[in-house]
């Protein structure tokens, strides 16, 4: 009888799914946007976190007017991961949060990297390397341009974990999410006290202890359980990066299982019992939020590619996938680089995007439409084949994102990963995902025995008639693509400096 809400904070919006543990089903859902700060240097990507907050009360708020209200027994978010919360010694945010895809830090990056004695040494320490993406160099970058907001710094939080600071007034962290900060040690599970130092002899001392992911970060406030009609003992769970909640919410929570998430940005990623550590850094080695690793390959550029190039045609969704499928396999030799806003894998933050190949004949909108599908695709393929390298083999990938919507795009996926790939029944797999961990958390606290595959196993499901095979002629020419687009890739990077 018991109901678990699942909350996913990304970058556009933010979304609440309503899971019945009894039926195992997504019983209400509920969305509401929020938006980046427009008019900042170029690089720079922020957000109010006062945002989330109010998109999280909102759609809470229209999820509970749906369903049996006194039924929920715990909530569990999802939130874009290596976002830069500071807060002061009210909890007050000082700033607005710099986010994932904020490239600014380039030069703090490049700064840690030395004062730790180069790439390998911050590896061996860490288990990744200092990116713009990740939250570390933010922090450094906070100290060095605005040396007034950092003295004040005594809190730092993450997107999901201000949201559960937000429900419960509790600061808290598990390894997940923080995993993906570069100012964690992946391998023991802890904070890096020569990485803190390295920022700032106190940082220290403003990061919340680690947790285990299966821990409660506390409980919901009275006052917001009394406004939306739920009981007192409501349990805020963990929660954990948006990758590392996708991957509960698409069952990729032991051994076999790989996820592609199509959004925004790509990732794709894999459940591991062991730390899978990439010597070249390309791929994240960071944690689960299940007690496990979660080896993860992340581009930065992927329906904000084919959004724009639809927009540039003005054409609406129905008539891309038209195009798109009546253009042949290879765009008929147009190649897209589609680094629109720099890169993360490779680590290019300067990258811009590139068109190659283009002839009379291949500049049509569903040439260039195409191109920007398999290009994306493409750059994704790139980790894919790392992961590869380091010991993850496929047997299928499981979609969730915008672009596991379209059936042309779906097919390009076979066609380039070499496996067959299929979409979840449940899109909003993050969301389910904190749903989830909510049950496991919940029954935890209450003593019961509880699997979190299990769980999975009663809710999880793929949509068998989207699953797309590759096939044998398109996976030989895109290949050969795919080792045109690395080479030039490679022949480019000296420009993008």
């Amino acid at each position: 009888m018991s109901i678990y809400l699942g909350i996913d904070s990304g970058t556009q919006s933010t979304k609440c799914v309503a899971l019945d543990l009894t039926t195992g089903r997504v019983i209400a859902e509920a969305r509401a946007p929020h938006t980046l700060i427009a008019g900042l240097p170029a690089g720079h990507m922020e957000q109010h976190p006062q945002e989330w907050a109010a998109a999280l009360e909102q759609v809470i708020g229209a999820v509970a007017a749906q369903i049996e209200a006194p039924r929920v027994r715990g909530i569990g978010i999802s939130g874009q991961q290596h976002g830069f919360v500071p807060l002061d010694e009210q909890g007050a945010v000082i700033r607005p949060a710099k986010l994932w895809c904020d490239t600014s830090t380039a030069s703090e990056c490049a700064l840690l990297t030395k004062k730790l004695g180069g790439a390998k040494a911050v590896i061996r320490e860490t288990g990744l390397p200092f990116l713009p993406g990740y939250t570390a160099g933010k922090i450094l970058w906070l100290k060095r341009r605005e040396p007034e907001h950092f003295k004040r710094l005594r809190h730092v939080l993450l997107p999901h974990d201000f949201l559960n600071f937000h429900l419960t007034g509790q600061y808290f962290m598990e390894a997940g999410d923080a995993s993906g900060t570069a100012l964690f040690d992946v391998r023991r599970r802890r904070w890096s006290a020569k990485v803190c130092a390295a920022i700032d002899r106190r940082l220290l001392g403003c990061l919340p202890p680690i947790s285990d992911s299966r821990a409660a970060a506390g409980t919901l406030k009275p006052e917001l359980a009394r406004r939306w009609g739920f009981g007192a003992d409501v349990v805020v769970s963990a929660g954990g990066g948006d990758n590392m909640m996708g991957a509960i919410g698409t069952g990729n929570v032991a051994p076999g299982v790989v996820t592609a998430s199509f959004g925004t940005s790509g990732t794709i990623y894999a459940f591991s019992k062991q730390p899978v550590i990439d010597p070249r850094g390309e791929i994240a080695a960071f944690c689960s939020s299940t007690g496990g690793w979660l080896p993860l390959l992340c581009t930065m550029n992927v329906t904000l590619v084919t959004e724009q190039m639809r927009q540039l045609f003005g054409a609406d969704h129905a008539a891309m996938e038209a195009a798109v499928a009546a253009t042949p396999a290879g765009a008929d030799g147009l190649l897209l680089l589609p680094y629109f806003t720099g890169e993360r894998t490779p680590n290019l933050p300067n990258a811009r995007g590139v068109l190659h190949g283009i002839s009379r004949d291949n500049t049509t909108p569903g040439h260039l439409m195409r191109a920007a599908m398999e290009g994306v695709t493409m750059g994704m393929n790139y980790g894919l084949q790392r992961l590869g390298e380091l010991g993850i083999k496929p047997r299928e990938i499981r979609l969730t994102g915008g672009g596991a919507k379209s059936a042309a795009w779906r097919q390009i996926m076979a066609d380039v990963f070499g496996v067959p790939v299929v979409k979840m029944v449940e899109d909003e797999g993050a969301a389910l995902g904190g749903a989830l961990q909510a049950a496991w958390c919940d029954a935890a606290r209450r003593g019961e025995k509880s699997d979190l595959a299990a769980l999975c196993a009663r809710t999880v499901a793929v949509d068998e008639g989207s699953r797309c095979v590759p096939e044998k002629a398109r996976r030989a020419l895109y290949r050969a693509a795919q080792a045109r687009h690395d080479a030039l890739s490679a022949a480019l990077r000296p420009f993008f400096a």
